[in-house]
């Protein structure tokens, strides 16, 4: 199976960390985060991998090459101009199957193999990996009828929402709804398979996951690191 790792963005929220190295190369444990993220789809038995990149790409490319020293095969599509979180996947050759897509920038437990037959199951054109997340208001939250009336008022709750986990299973038939050369992100994408009418899976994760996008969950990937590595990946029996 086809894998895109989206690695191609400018990692503004860690500098200044990634003005000299790219995001999917800074270091978790021993090895920078992309690294495990290879390593983990590669014991799931997915060795055909395409690197989206952008920012500082050819770092990336200088790190990994055709990744035969990971026992994988790499390919690299390089952004000229930044195209949005799917929107390089219309420059992509040859995604005629079902494939993978996912951020180079999460550390989680993720079971591929279940994802991968949970979509094929549903035979739908996409299927997003979710996750609860809280998030605490520190505020008093006001709620009111269309009067202005108070009908109810809560002090500091704690909101409970499913996130995407930035891991996502595609039908090629996806692309049509992707223009070569043009920014799309992924909520526009999602939003305009639901104006077509096109049916989206949902897969709900109870497993480790973790952004690392923000200094503070970085530095928690570092620190869980240790404790989940060998959940990580897929145990051979």
């Amino acid at each position: 199976m086809r894998v895109i790792i989206l690695a191609g963005g400018k990692g503004e929220r860690l500098e200044p960390y990634t003005t000299v190295l790219p995001k999917p190369l800074l270091p978790i444990g021993d090895f920078p985060i992309l690294e495990v993220v290879i390593k983990q789809l590669k014991s799931y038995g997915f060795l055909d991998i395409t690197l989206a990149v952008g920012h500082l790409g050819n770092l990336i490319q200088s790190y990994f090459g055709n990744g035969e020293k990971l026992g994988v095969k790499i390919k690299y599509n390089f952004e000229q101009k930044p195209l949005g979180t799917v929107g390089a996947l219309a420059s992509i050759k040859n995604l005629n199957k079902t494939f993978l897509v996912l951020n180079g920038d999460i550390l989680t437990t993720l079971n591929f193999s279940k994802f991968l037959a949970y979509h094929k199951k549903n035979k739908t054109i996409a299927t997003i990996a979710v996750t609860k997340r809280k998030m605490k208001v520190d505020f008093g939250v006001a709620e009111c009828d269309k009067k202005e009336i108070l009908v109810k008022y809560t002090e500091k709750p704690t909101l409970k929402y499913l996130v995407s986990m930035g891991i996502y299973l595609f039908e090629p038939e996806i692309l049509k709804y992707i223009s070569k050369g043009k920014k799309l992100d992924f909520p526009e994408l999602m939003n305009i398979l639901l104006k077509k009418g096109e049916k989206i899976s949902v897969y709900h994760s109870f497993d480790f996951w973790l952004d690392l996008g923000r200094p503070e969950d970085y530095k928690k990937g570092i620190e869980e690191f240790e404790r989940i590595k060998n959940k990580l990946f897929k145990l051979k029996k």
